[in-house]
């Protein structure tokens, strides 16, 4: 790492650690010169969801609906294709955001999912993060090439709690660059529950540097899930700028209202039908809890 680099994310992180021990800035709505807080078009995919407190979103506003925020998720390794079929009818009905899914059903998912609004995204450097940047920046290329259109990568944590700060953001950069190139979206997960509170602040600031779109908390596969507290921390850090999204133990209603009240913009979800059926004011149909 050459001097000045490090230098350079010195000071980023020294300046994204202090912010996040003073309260934020009022920001305004661009679409009517508003604060977010007054804002309805902007509030109203959130209220309708029954947030009781509100963070800032990224751009683009509060989204329509519950079922809009939800990246429909299957990343089970013992998925097979019927279960990955039942998924893709279930986004198509409810029109989630994304179905989430490992690279070996991405083609099948688009193929599926043609025509219905739905997004399909793709996991890199999944589920441990520990591929060096080559290998993800060859997973992001083939994920897009077969249909994805949203990328959900994992940081080196080794790297991260290593100090090895401009490698991470290489790694990160290895994911972005492409998603840019493509027009697809790029989520950074940073695997919160093995970090630190300090680490999660560096993390989010180098995946902010390094043009990400979201920062992500988990994985679902790490020694914990999302938390209210990780995505205020997150939220904090990114700004208005990016997307936050949760994963990992959101399985209700009362889960997504507790993320989206944090700051959340999505949520994964692989309960994503009984969340939708949940805020529809219906009993969950048998088998609605997610693969």
């Amino acid at each position: 790492m050459q001097p000045l680099d490090l230098q350079r994310l010195i000071h980023i992180i020294v300046e994204e650690l202090a912010a996040t021990t003073a309260p934020p800035a009022p920001t305004r709505c661009s679409c009517h010169s508003l604060l977010y807080e007054c804002c309805p078009d902007r509030l109203r995919g959130v209220l309708d969801a029954g947030a009781t407190r509100l963070g800032l979103h990224a751009t683009g506003g509060a989204p329509g609906g519950v079922a809009s925020m939800i990246d429909h998720t299957l990343l089970k390794p013992d998925a097979a294709r019927a279960d990955i079929e039942a998924l893709c009818r279930e986004a198509a009905e409810y029109t989630f955001a994304s179905v989430c899914v490992n690279p070996t059903w991405v083609a099948l998912c688009t193929q599926l999912l043609e025509g219905s609004g739905v997004k399909v995204c793709s996991v890199v450097g999944f589920p441990l993060g520990a591929t060096t940047a080559d290998t993800k920046h060859y997973e992001t290329r083939r994920a897009i090439f077969d249909g994805a259109r949203e990328i959900d990568m994992v940081i080196n944590v080794g790297a991260l709690k290593s100090g090895e700060l401009r490698l991470v953001e290489r790694d990160i950069e290895a994911v972005t660059f492409p998603c840019r190139e493509a027009g697809a979206l790029s989520k950074v997960i940073i695997e919160a529950a093995l970090l630190t509170d300090d680490e999660k602040v560096t993390a989010c600031t180098l995946a902010k540097a390094a043009g990400a779109d979201y920062v992500k908390t988990s994985t679902g596969f790490g020694p914990g899930g999302a938390t209210a507290a990780d995505v205020m921390l997150m939220r904090r850090v990114v700004g208005e700028e990016m997307g936050v999204k949760a994963a990992g133990g959101v399985r209700d209603l009362e889960g997504l209202k507790a993320m989206i009240a944090a700051g959340a913009t999505r949520v994964g979800a692989s309960a994503g039908v009984r969340i939708v059926q949940e805020s529809q004011g219906k009993q969950p149909a048998a088998g609605a809890k997610g693969y």
